[in-house]
């Protein structure tokens, strides 16, 4: 037998360790999980409830078109519902836009250097050609990828908040970018983080302006829901067409649908998991500066610290059952946001490890 060569030298996705794997590897009672970029609240009343109340319908398929939730965002958001296209997570989104607009090895996708992991993955699984233009000061460098641009150029991922590595690219850029990109070519604007910003939403008021845009979310970050695997796009009505030719029936099942409608209307707990990240950032911000440690500022809910030696930092974190991410910048060490006594034990741990 044999398989597409483009995914002969593919390594999957390695996501956070999990809490119950270090604890059989090493025997651990005590493990705080600060890798993978989750709300250390958890699950808002509103979603559980509306969890437990849909867990009595699990028997029945659900809803194929997400028209509830879908109407749900579209309210929310103040967007059409016939732009929206609902994923199993935000991952599973940005893999279809990459099989619906990549279809030959020629064919280009330009992101940037120490962006997300999953934009290398599902570009070099269609046997596509990656254009990795080089970092700005860890963040994206507008002007390298607009002079990437060639006649092969398919798609763009930008992430904002970018992932390691929390930098944040102003509106202004972003639309003085998008402006610039030829209509033929479609842009990711990535924007799982968007919620943790003290800002305005601007973006969803561009997708009329520029029909090549498409801008993806999940449910998984600011509103507790990454078990539930629910993430969405907006974009024009005939990319979520083509989006949805593509999507898998039943994608997104009936209790994530329904977990999801409920936390959009808790308002009150997404102000909480917002001020937590806040806070948790400056704590860990101010303890990594007592420590003599510098970092990325983070716009996000982690931050990406610099240690002596990264790799034995991070096994040294495991042995002692703090789990946090390794990342592709030399040196750096990525932590996720936890509950204010997890950051402070965390810090207490990291300065015994250097």
């Amino acid at each position: 037998m044999s398989v597409c060569e483009s995914i002969l030298s593919l390594s999957p996705y390695q996501g956070g360790k999990p809490i119950s794997e270090l604890q059989r590897e090493l025997g651990l009672d005590h493990v705080v999980k600060l890798a993978s970029n989750e709300n250390p609240l958890g699950v808002g009343p509103k979603a559980l409830e509306a969890m437990q109340s849909a867990a009595s319908e699990a028997g029945r398929y659900p809803d194929g078109n997400g028209f509830e939730l879908k109407q749900a965002i579209s309210k929310h958001l103040s967007v059409n519902s016939k732009g929206i296209t609902l994923g199993n997570g935000s991952n599973d989104i940005l893999e279809l836009i990459a099989r619906a607009y990549v279809c030959q090895a020629k064919d280009e996708v330009i992101f940037s250097q120490y962006a997300f992991v999953v934009y290398p993955l599902v570009t070099q699984a269609l046997g596509a050609t990656a254009v990795v233009t080089p970092a700005n000061d860890f963040g994206h460098d507008l002007d390298a990828m607009l002079a990437s641009i060639t006649d092969n150029t398919k798609l763009i991922f930008i992430a904002n908040p970018n992932n390691p590595t929390g930098t944040l690219l102003t509106d202004s850029a972003i639309y003085d970018f998008l402006s610039k990109v030829p209509s033929s070519v479609v842009v990711v604007l990535d924007q799982a983080y968007v919620e943790y910003l003290d800002a305005t939403d601007n973006a969803t008021g561009w997708l009329a302006e520029f029909e090549n845009l498409v801008i993806t979310r999940t449910f998984s970050k600011a509103y507790g829901l990454a078990g539930l695997r629910v993430g969405y796009s907006i974009s024009s009505p005939k990319i979520a067409d083509y989006l949805n030719r593509i999507r898998q029936p039943f994608n997104v099942n009936h209790i994530a649908q329904s977990a999801a409608i409920a936390a959009l209307s808790d308002e009150t707990f997404l102000a909480r998991s917002v001020a937590a990240n806040t806070n948790g950032l400056l704590q860990l911000t101010q303890g990594f500066n007592r420590l003599g440690l510098s970092f990325i500022p983070s716009s996000a809910n982690f931050v990406s610290v610099k240690v002596a030696d990264a790799a034995a930092t991070y096994q040294q974190l495991l042995e002692k059952g703090f789990i946090v991410r390794p990342v592709e910048m030399p040196g750096y060490l990525r932590v996720s946001v936890g509950t204010r006594n997890e950051n402070e034990e965390f810090l207490g741990v990291l300065k015994s490890a250097l």
